[in-house]
């Protein structure tokens, strides 16, 4: 019950409580690079700018990974958590824990090894080589540290601990911030400096983030959920989505490291100033993407568990919001980088270097042409995360595609060699395809969205009083449990009207919605399909306990209510009438094929499987038999009399038993 206030709790509320902490975690990851370029430019210069933009590929490979794995975590433990299933999100998060520390390892023990040559792959000049091998070669025996506590801090803001992942970050980025000028300027230590003070920070974090595993809230992991299973790999389909994104952006920078170091030796501008302005421009960027992305991303847990719990229109609603949320903040992030070029990018330069002026007037040009329409961006990113947070992983990679893979390298080839434009030519491709994956993603967006269906129209009040009759007896409560096809139902709405008593049946939907967070869609669907297969569905459990709430809350005053195991829910309480309706074979056949429509060839089958249904439901959740005649106080056989005279004799017996006390 725990993350029960994820499907009751305000939007607004959940979003802020969620997606600000993750906009925060997400943006500490963008100031531990933008926080290096900083002092790095101002105290290595444009050389310095440049090779951690030759690392910096390395560092989106750190995160890809890191991505694939903890929001692969996140999303399954959201959508296993709202859909009940405890136990596969325990060993689902063991099981992770356990693989990112092993690909963390291995992937830093690679990364140290095949440094010089990745250096070469990235984009290098063999001006700049000599910083990004000392920066690179310290970032890489980071890895570990920082592929784990990002794995973990998107595991940590699933498990309902936002503010506790956020913590752990902004910590390690402060560290970051004040090692850097001490290592860079007080030890003269240059690029290594830098690199030094990243990876203590992130060691920080990494410390902090394991200290949390014992200290789970939705799950409690004991030794044997470490153990790698069958799980890793739902989970690494659910964070294929968020891997690709970065490894795409990933082929995006190498793709734009070479070309603008090769177009750049025909400019004035040379192969240096062009490698590190992108360099500077894609990390103040990243500021912009991970706070879209921080958003979507936080509204994971919200949207995971909504959807796996049927709750449609709260998904819907919380994708409203971040949609409008995330477009905002598309807009002014644009505004910035077009009105205040000179104003943003001075700041990670000094104005003593002997590149200033043309440094500065390549970077006006690369804000106001590459970055000219990157508000657009924000659907598409908004969409990627919303459609994985669905478990649509194919489509959800499809959209990662689109931008970068299918549009924007294929346009720039065309605009460079095609149209001869050169550097240019790279600059404004950008645009071009934000405009093209606009238009797609809209119809993506809007198909998933139109698929949620809105919540069915389901009265919140009990039908009372249908012939204007008002009851002025002494308060009694009547439950009636009934096989199905005995007319039960039928008979329970009779005898309310009758009596001039509301009747509570179908009408316990929309109320037990409201108290458990689940949808009345889902309540309505598993409302008459209880099986012994699903009672440890945590779901169920919830909508037990939710409608045992409000049929104690309903009992306060005179009613019927059929159904929902209410005779046990109220065995201790007084003026209650404990009635059971039953039929035999036949009559409950002809009843199913007439009212509710059963193919007269399976009723048979169909009749006898939903009164074992019930009488198993009933078994799971009172630890008494269904059919044990001695827990009612009246037990009717209602073929005897018929609906109507059943309803008759029920009123009867109440007013012969009110006569008795009196």
């Amino acid at each position: 019950m725990k993350n029960l206030y994820l499907g009751k709790d305000s939007i607004n509320k959940l979003l802020l409580s969620f997606a600000i902490p993750c906009v925060i975690s997400m943006l500490i990851n963008s100031v531990y690079n933008i926080v290096d370029q900083i002092f790095i430019g101002k105290g290595v210069g444009t050389l310095g700018n440049a090779a951690t933009n030759v690392i910096f590929p390395l560092v989106l490979i750190f995160g890809a990974v890191a991505s694939l794995i903890g929001n692969g975590t996140s999303a399954n433990m959201s959508l296993r958590l709202g859909e009940g299933k405890k136990e596969e999100a325990k060993k689902c998060l063991g099981s992770a824990i356990t693989v990112s520390f092993i690909v963390a390892i291995v992937i830093g023990v690679l990364s140290f090894l095949l440094l010089p040559m990745l250096i070469r792959f990235f984009g290098s000049t063999e001006t700049v080589y000599p910083y990004a091998l000392s920066y690179g070669k310290i970032i890489a025996v980071g890895a570990p540290f920082v592929i784990i506590y990002t794995a973990l801090s998107s595991i940590i803001r699933a498990d309902g601990s936002p503010k506790y992942s956020m913590i752990l970050l902004v910590t390690g980025a402060i560290i970051n911030i004040i090692l850097d000028p001490l290592f860079i300027f007080g030890f003269d230590m240059g690029v290594q400096g830098g690199a030094l003070a990243t990876i203590i920070g992130q060691f920080v974090s990494f410390l902090m983030a394991i200290c949390y595993i014992p200290k789970m809230k939705s799950v409690r992991l004991a030794k044997k959920d470490f153990k790698p299973n069958g799980s890793i790999f739902r989970v690494l389909s659910l964070g294929l989505s968020s891997f690709i994104t970065q490894m795409i952006v990933l082929v995006l920078f190498v793709f734009m490291n070479n070309m603008l170091t090769s177009l750049g030796t025909l400019t004035k501008y040379g192969a240096d100033i062009p490698l590190s302005v992108y360099g500077i421009i894609s990390k103040v960027n990243s500021l912009y993407i991970s706070s879209v992305l921080g958003i979507a991303i936080g509204a994971q847990p919200i949207i995971g568990f909504n959807y796996g719990a049927g709750n449609q229109l709260r998904v819907k609603e919380t994708l409203k919001k971040v949609l409008i949320v995330n477009f905002s903040l598309g807009v002014i992030f644009n505004l910035l980088f077009l009105l205040f070029p000179e104003q943003i990018i001075r700041i990670f330069i000094a104005t003593s270097d002997p590149s200033y002026e043309l440094f500065m007037e390549f970077a006006v040009l690369t804000c106001r042409s590459f970055l000219m329409l990157m508000a657009l961006n924000a659907l598409e990113m908004t969409t990627s995360v919303v459609v994985q947070s669905l478990g649509k992983v194919i489509k959800a990679t499809l959209v990662t595609f689109i931008r970068q893979i299918i549009l924007f390298i294929p346009i720039a080839c065309l605009l460079v060699y095609g149209f001869d434009l050169g550097i240019y030519g790279v600059l404004y491709a950008s645009p071009i395809s934000d405009i093209i994956c606009f238009i797609i993603c809209i119809f993506i967006f809007r198909s998933e969205y139109t698929k949620l269906v809105d919540e069915k129209n389901i009265q919140d009040e009990a039908v009372i009083n249908p012939q204007n009759k008002i009851y002025h007896g002494k308060k009694v409560v009547i439950t009636i449990s009934r096989e199905y096809g005995s007319g039960g139902r039928y008979v329970g709405k009779l005898l309310a009207e009758k009596m001039g008593i509301p009747f509570y049946d179908k009408e316990l939907i929309s109320l037990s919605a409201k108290e458990s967070g689940l949808s009345p869609e889902y309540i309505l669907e598993i409302d008459e399909k209880n099986s012994s297969a699903k009672f440890a569905n945590n779901n169920d459990d919830r909508l037990f306990i939710a409608e045992s709430k409000v049929i104690k809350e309903l009992a306060k005053s005179s009613c019927v209510i059929v159904g929902r195991c209410a005779n046990a829910v109220l065995k201790d309480k007084k003026d209650v009438l404990k009635v059971f309706l039953y039929s035999d074979e036949e009559s409950k056949e002809k009843r199913a094929i007439k009212y509710y429509h059963v193919d007269s060839k399976k009723v048979h089958k169909y009749v006898k499987e939903v009164n074992q249904e019930r009488a198993k439901h009933y078994e799971y959740y009172t630890n008494q038999s269904w059919y044990d005649f001695s827990q009612y106080d009246l037990c009717i056989h209602v073929d005897e009399f018929g609906v109507e005279k059943t309803a008759d004799s029920i009123k009867n017996f109440i007013d012969f038993l009110y006569t008795i006390k009196t």
